[in-house]
């Protein structure tokens, strides 16, 4: 198994432990810092495929000057990014499942402790269905043939802004349920991060027809 891989699966054993400390209330510390650590294990487990892919050529330095917006280390990065695919076409896929793991337990956790409705799960789940059943008939690629699909969904800042809007929007909802914050405030949040969840689902339908 490759080390990104090794990543992916840590990510997704760490949900349960999430899960287990918002459930029982536990110090609000511990489910929002094991939250920041699947999220950032999204993040590594890309530069691990790409490091492995590439023989070592793209370390940490390179990854992070792409990361700011470098032009030589961007170029480097798109020349391997197809060949990780092509070494491990299943690689891809299982760190979409690991996103949608992660997600969905997140969501219907809230449901379950009725701090979001459950009508916003069944909206999630039919969108990235929806989604990810038309994507994965066209394969797997790393290069969006629309400009909408490049700005949305592609993209470094779309993806930037989804982590984003993940961390703030998950962590506040656990420190509504644990430590009694602002409802609305949280609801601001998951409004925010359920809209640009469906603007990026329309973007890779959009990219599936394309």
């Amino acid at each position: 198994m490759r080390k990104a891989d090794i990543a992916t699966v840590v990510r997704i054993a760490l949900v349960p432990l999430i899960v287990y400390a918002v459930t029982l209330k536990l110090n609000p510390i511990i489910p929002v810092t094991v939250f920041i650590v699947a999220l950032v294990l999204d993040g590594v487990d890309g530069f691990l495929a790409l490091n492995e892919t590439s023989k070592r050529r793209i370390g940490i330095s390179t990854y992070i000057r792409y990361a700011l917006g470098d032009d030589s280390a961007g170029a480097l990065i798109k020349e391997y990014k197809p060949k990780v695919a092509e070494e491990a076409s299943w690689g891809p896929r299982m760190d979409v499942a690991g996103d949608r793991i992660v997600e969905y337990s997140l969501w219907a956790l809230f449901v379950y402790v009725k701090v979001i409705p459950f009508f916003v799960l069944l909206l999630i789940i039919a969108m990235h269905s929806l989604a990810d059943a038309l994507m994965g008939s066209k394969g797997t690629s790393t290069k969006a043939k629309t400009r909408f699909a490049e700005m949305v969904y592609t993209s470094k800042w779309s993806r930037l802004v989804a982590n984003v809007l993940k961390a703030l929007a998950f962590s506040y909802l656990m420190l509504v349920y644990i430590a009694g914050w602002n409802l609305y405030v949280g609801y601001a949040l998951a409004g925010a991060l359920v809209v640009f969840i469906m603007i990026r689902g329309a973007a890779e339908i959009c990219e599936s027809v394309a």
